[in-house]
C-alpha cells in the first residue's frame, strides 16, 4: 500500500503544474518542458482521472470516498460509457489530495458528502472518458493513415469501420500520449447508453466479501504502534493531572503522551493500549458542563420555542392569519441527539518522517484532514500524503471539519516520530464523539372554512452544525444556519402565509452533520404535522397532500407512485395502520408509505415500506434501490431506538446494547420504485432517510389514534396497548 501511495503522489509531484486544458475541467496533463504531452511506453494519462496501461488495464483515479454507497461502481460506469471499455477492466485508485480533485460544487475542498458524488462528477468524468476515447481514436487513425471519423471505440479497442482493423487501447498508449487533447468534446446521446442506466452489481463486493478490501482499520506498516486516547468524561473538561505508573506496567505499553484531546496510551497492539488506558489515573477539571443534561436543555429549548427567533422564511402574514383561522392546531415536537455509529470505528495511521508524513485513513474530507495534520506536524501540506482507504460507514462522522481523529494521530506521531495508528472504540465514539443535534420544534397551522391551510408558523430550536467551520459562510445567511432549517424553510406545500424562524443556542456538545442533515428532523416534523392538519380538516392525508402539491409535479409523481404501489385506496386488514410522507432532499424527491401493526405484547412492528424516488437520471438502478433500503434501515433505527442523552455532562449510552440499531428480525419488507427521468442525476445516499420516521408515526396514528411527537417512538408513554 505504501508503494501505491508513493507512486500516485510522486507522479503528480513530478508532472507538476495543473494545466488548464480545453476541457475546462482543470485536468492535469503530463507535460514535458516544451508543454507537450509526455510519451511513455507504459501508460497513457489523458487527464487527471484516467490511466491506460500498455497491458490494457484502465485505472480510474476517484476523488470520492467509498463507504458502501457504491461510488466505486457508479463513477466507473460514467467512464466506461464514454471511453467505450468494459466495466470489468477498470481498476480503482483513490485520488491523492490535489486541487485537481476538489469537489466541483464545494470550492477549494476535496471531499465526499451531501449525496453529491454522482451529480458533481456527472459531466466531469464523462468528459474525461470521452476525451481519452477521442485521443485514442486519433492515435489509431494516425497509425492507419485514415480519417478519425472512420474509426470508433468499442470494448477497449479502436476499430476502423472499412477495413475492420482493430487496435487495443493498450497498444495505443505510446502514440496516444503524443496526441493533443480535443478542443471540443461531444458526449454520447443518452439513447446510445450501454452502461449508464443498467442494473450493475457493485464492483467491490467480491473483495469486501473475501476480506481483501483494505479499510483504514486494516492498514499496517512496519514498526507501527497503536494508540488509544483517554478523553474527558464531560464535554469541555481538561486534564488536571494524571499518573501513568500503573499504565506503564501493562505488558506492551510503551508511551504515555498528553495531547490536546486527552491522554494517549501507545502500545504494541490494540489490547495492550486498551488495558493500559484502563489503568491510567486521570484527574479531570470538569468545568462548567458537569451539570449539563438533556432534560435541562429540553426546558431551555421549550422556552425558546415560544419566542421568535431569526426569520428563515416569511411569506404573507402568517401570525395575523393564524389568529383569524376557522380551525387551529399547535404542536411541539422533539428529536434527540444521535450518534453516527458507523460499523468501522474511527481510526487514522500516520507515519511521520521529519520532512514528510504519510496518512492512511477512511475520510470524507481529504483536504481538511490533510491540512490539519500538516499544520500540527509543521509541514508543507504538499509534504503530507493522504491515502483514502475504504470507509466502513461514514454517515457524516468521517466528514468532520474539525478533523478530530486525524488531528489526534498527528499530535501523537509528532511526539513519537514513529508510525502510529489511533483507534477509537465503539464506546469512545458514542460517549465522546460528534452528534446530530437535539432539536425542539413548535409548529402551528390555521385552516379556513373549507379546510384549506391558510397559515403555517414553525419555530426550530437547535445547535448550529456549521458555526466555527470552514463551511459557516457558505451555509449561513442572515445568521441562519441553513442546514438547521432545510426542509422547513422550503416546504413545497401551497400555503399562502408561512413563517419559519430559528434559534441556535450555544451548547458545549460537539455536533456534526448526520445522514440527511437538517432533513432528518424537519421532515419528521413537517410531514407529521401535515397529517395533523389533514385530520383537523377531516381529509384523507394523501389527498390533502395532493391538493397542496398540485403545482409541484415532481412531488406529485413520487407521492402518487408510492400511494398506487401501496394500494392506498384499498382498505387494510384489521390491526394494521398505514402512513404516508413525501420529502425532497439533496435534489431527489422521495415518498414512502409504511404499514405497521402491534403484536400481542404491544410491540410495534413495521411490516412493509413502499418507497418511490425521482433522483434524475439513474446511473445504476441497483445502487438506487440499495441506498433507499439503506436509508430506510438507518432512519428506522433512529425512529425506533436512537437517542443520546446527557446527564451531569456525560453521555449515558456506550454501545449497541443501549444505543440500538435495527436487527434483521425487525426489518420490514421494502419495495423501491424509480421514476424515470432524463434530468441531471441527484443524490441517493441520504434522501431515503427523512420520510421514514413521519411515515411510521402517521401509520401509528391511523392504527391507534395517538400522535407521536417525540423520537424515538415510545408507545408506553402514550399508553398504547
Amino acid at each position: 500500500m505504501t508503494d501505491i501511495i508513493n507512486l500516485s503522489r510522486r507522479d503528480f509531484l513530478k508532472t507538476g503544474a495543473i494545466m488548464g486544458t480545453s476541457l475546462l475541467l482543470g485536468f492535469y496533463m503530463p507535460i514535458d518542458s516544451e508543454g507537450k504531452a509526455k510519451v511513455t511506453s507504459k501508460t497513457f494519462s489523458p487527464n487527471a482521472f484516467i490511466r491506460i496501461g500498455s497491458d490494457d488495464t484502465i485505472t480510474l483515479i476517484i476523488n470520492k470516498s467509498e463507504m458502501g454507497q457504491g461510488v466505486y461502481t457508479s463513477l466507473p460506469m460514467l467512464i466506461a460509457e464514454e471511453l467505450e471499455c468494459e466495466l470489468s477492466k477498470i481498476k480503482i485508485q483513490p485520488a491523492p489530495v490535489n486541487p485537481i480533485y476538489n469537489h466541483t460544487e464545494w470550492g477549494a475542498i476535496q471531499g465526499t458528502g451531501g449525496s453529491s458524488s454522482v451529480r458533481s462528477c456527472w459531466d466531469q468524468l464523462r468528459k474525461a472518458g470521452a476525451a481519452a476515447r477521442l485521443m485514442l481514436i486519433n492515435a489509431a487513425s494516425q497509425i492507419w493513415k485514415v480519417d478519425p471519423s472512420e474509426c470508433r471505440a468499442e470494448k477497449g479497442f479502436i476499430i476502423h469501420e472499412k477495413s475492420k482493423k482493430r487496435l487495443s487501447f493498450g497498444s495505443l498508449v505510446e502514440k496516444a500520449s503524443t496526441v493533443e487533447p480535443p478542443n471540443n468534446i461531444v458526449l454520447k446521446s443518452p439513447d446510445t447508453f450501454k452502461v449508464i442506466g443498467k442494473p450493475t452489481k457493485h464492483l467491490d463486493t467480491k473483495e469486501k466479501v473475501n476480506g481483501k478490501a483494505i479499510f483504514g482499520i486494516d492498514v499496517k506498516v512496519p514498526g507501527m504502534l497503536t494508540a488509544l486516547v483517554a478523553r474527558p468524561p464531560v464535554f469541555g473538561a481538561k486534564v488536571k493531572s494524571y499518573n501513568a505508573e500503573n499504565a506503564m506496567k501493562v505488558n506492551g505499553v510503551m508511551h504515555i503522551i498528553q495531547i490536546p484531546s486527552g491522554v494517549a496510551v501507545v502500545a504494541k497492539d490494540f489490547w495492550s493500549a486498551y488495558n493500559g488506558r484502563g489503568a491510567l489515573d486521570i484527574k479531570w477539571d470538569v468545568g462548567e458542563n458537569s451539570k449539563l443534561s438533556t432534560d435541562e436543555l429540553k426546558i431551555t429549548y421549550s422556552r425558546l420555542a415560544n419566542t421568535e427567533g431569526l426569520i428563515a422564511k416569511k411569506d404573507g402574514e402568517a401570525k395575523e392569519q393564524f389568529k383569524k383561522a376557522h380551525k387551529k392546531i399547535t404542536a411541539e415536537y422533539e428529536v434527540p441527539y444521535l450518534s453516527h455509529s458507523p460499523m468501522e470505528t474511527l481510526n487514522c495511521l500516520i507515519d511521520y518522517k521529519e520532512d514528510r508524513a504519510y496518512i492512511w485513513t477512511g475520510t470524507q474530507m481529504q483536504t481538511l484532514d490533510r491540512n490539519a495534520a500538516a499544520s500540527i506536524l509543521n509541514l508543507d501540506p504538499q509534504k503530507v500524503f493522504l491515502y483514502t482507504t475504504y470507509l466502513g460507514g461514514g454517515f457524516g462522522r468521517r466528514a468532520n471539519p474539525h478533523s478530530d481523529f486525524v488531528s489526534e494521530a498527528a499530535h501523537i506521531a509528532k511526539e513519537l516520530k514513529k508510525p502510529v495508528k489511533v483507534i477509537w472504540s465503539r464506546q469512545d465514539d458514542i460517549k465522546g464523539g460528534y452528534y446530530r443535534p437535539m432539536y425542539y420544534h413548535k409548529i402551528s397551522a390555521g385552516l379556513d372554512e373549507k379546510g384549506n391551510l391558510n397559515s403555517w408558523l414553525h419555530t426550530i430550536v437547535g445547535q448550529s452544525i456549521v458555526k466555527g467551520t470552514p463551511f459557516e459562510q457558505a451555509l449561513t445567511k442572515n445568521g441562519i444556519d441553513k442546514t438547521s432549517t432545510e426542509g422547513a424553510h422550503d416546504i413545497p406545500y401551497e400555503i399562502p402565509n408561512i413563517h419559519v424562524d430559528l434559534h441556535s443556542p450555544n451548547v458545549n456538545i460537539p455536533v456534526l452533520w448526520w445522514r440527511s442533515v437538517g432533513h432528518s428532523h424537519t421532515a419528521f416534523v413537517v410531514e407529521s404535522f401535515i397529517d395533523e392538519a389533514a385530520h383537523l380538516a377531516k381529509k384523507d392525508p394523501y389527498e390533502f397532500r395532493k391538493n397542496l402539491l398540485k403545482n409541484q409535479p415532481k412531488y406529485l409523481s413520487v407521492l402518487e407512485l408510492a400511494a398506487e404501489k401501496a394500494g392506498w385506496k384499498n382498505s387494510l386488514e384489521k390491526g394494521k395502520g398505514r402512513g404516508i410522507a413525501v420529502h425532497k432532499s439533496f435534489g431527489s424527491y422521495v415518498a414512502q408509505v409504511a404499514e405497521v401493526s402491534l403484536d400481542r405484547s404491544g410491540k410495534l412492528k413495521v411490516s412493509k415500506v413502499i418507497c418511490a424516488i425521482d433522483c434524475g437520471r439513474v446511473i445504476n438502478p441497483s445502487t438506487v434501490e440499495a441506498q433507499m433500503e439503506s436509508g430506510i434501515v438507518f432512519g428506522l433505527s433512529a425512529a425506533l431506538f436512537g437517542s443520546i442523552t446527557i446527564k451531569d455532562g456525560m453521555v449515558e449510552q456506550s454501545n449497541f446494547h443501549d444505543y440500538q440499531i435495527l436487527t434483521m428480525k425487525d426489518m420490514p419488507k421494502v419495495e423501491v420504485y424509480i421514476v424515470k427521468s432524463n434530468e441531471t442525476p441527484q443524490g441517493v445516499g441520504e434522501p431515503g432517510v427523512p420520510p421514514i420516521a413521519p411515515a411510521i408515526c402517521n401509520a401509528i396514528f391511523s392504527l391507534t389514534g395517538k400522535r407521536i411527537r417525540k423520537l424515538p417512538i415510545n408507545l408506553n408513554e402514550l399508553k398504547i396497548t
